[in-house]
C-alpha cells in the first residue's frame, strides 16, 4: 500500500507545504473515496503515520486518506494569518481530485484542533464531505469570545477575532446555516479524563436540541495518542458505512 509525500505550493498560504496520502493497494480500482485526516495543536501532517496504525486500518480499503498540514490554524482563515480554511477545504481537494483517482464520496476525520477541523470541513464544503469524525474535538473553538493576556487567547484571537460567536469559525452558528438535507453525518467521542469533554459534550447537547441524529461516545481514557489510536477504528467504520465501502 503506497504512502506518499506531497509537496506543493499553496497560494492561500503563500507558501510551499506538505500532505501525506496513502493511496489503495494495487488490488482495489478506482475512482476511490477520500478521507482527509487532520492532526491536533501540537502535530503536523506526519503525525498519524507516526503515532497511529492507520495504514494498518485502512490496507484493505478502496479508500485514499489525505494527511495535510494544518499548522496551528485551527483550519480557519485567521483574521490575521494564514488562511487555513481555503487552503485545506478548496484548494487541496482540488489538488487531490488532479493528481489521483478520485470519486465523489469524500469524508473528514481529526483529533483535538483536528477534531474542530474535521466538523467544519465538512459544515463549511457539506455537498463534498460526506461525514465527518471528531475524536477528542476543540468543539467549542469559535464559540466563545477571545479576550485576555492569556498566550493561547492572543495567539487564537488572531485566528478567530475577539468575539467570534455566530461567525464562520464557530460549529454552533456553521451547522444552524445548514438545511436537514445539507447537514453531513456526523460521530463525536471523547475520553472521560480529556480536559476537552465539556466542549463535546456541549456540542452533542446542542446538535441532540437541534433533533439531529448523530453518534455519540464518551470512553475511558484523556487526551492520549492511545486513546486516538484506539477510536480512529470506529470512526473508520462510521465513515465506511456512510461512504458505502
Amino acid at each position: 500500500m503506497p504512502l506518499c509525500e506531497l509537496k506543493y505550493f499553496s497560494p492561500a498560504l503563500g507558501k510551499h507545504t506538505t500532505a501525506n496520502v496513502i493511496l489503495p493497494a494495487p488490488e482495489h480500482s478506482g475512482p476511490f473515496p477520500v478521507m482527509f485526516l487532520l492532526h491536533g495543536l501540537s502535530d503536523e501532517y506526519s503525525a498519524w503515520c507516526r503515532r497511529t496504525s492507520i495504514e494498518r486500518y485502512v490496507e484493505s480499503l478502496p479508500l485514499i486518506v489525505v494527511m495535510p498540514d494544518g499548522g496551528r490554524g485551527f483550519y480557519s482563515d485567521a483574521v490575521a494569518g494564514y488562511q487555513y480554511a481555503t487552503a485545506i477545504g478548496t484548494e487541496l481537494p482540488e489538488l487531490i481530485r488532479h493528481y489521483f483517482s478520485c470519486g465523489d464520496k469524500w469524508c473528514a476525520a481529526g483529533l483535538s484542533m483536528g477534531g474542530y477541523g474535521a466538523i467544519r470541513l465538512a459544515l463549511d464544503h457539506p455537498t463534498v464531505f460526506q461525514s465527518a469524525t471528531s475524536l477528542s474535538g476543540a468543539l467549542a473553538f469559535g464559540h466563545h469570545e477571545m479576550v485576555g493576556d492569556d498566550p493561547f487567547v492572543v495567539e487564537f484571537a488572531r485566528v478567530v477575532g475577539s468575539e467570534p460567536a455566530g461567525g464562520p469559525n464557530d460549529l454552533f452558528a456553521l451547522f444552524g446555516r445548514l438545511t436537514p438535507e445539507e447537514r453531513p453525518a456526523l460521530r463525536i467521542d471523547c475520553g472521560t479524563e480529556d480536559f476537552l469533554l465539556d466542549s463535546n459534550r456541549s456540542f452533542h447537547a446542542f446538535l441532540a436540541d437541534q433533533g439531529f441524529e448523530h453518534e455519540y461516545e464518551e470512553h475511558p481514557g484523556a487526551h492520549t495518542w492511545a486513546y486516538w489510536d484506539a477510536q480512529i477504528q470506529p470512526a473508520l467504520e462510521f465513515h465506511r458505512r456512510h461512504l458505502g465501502i
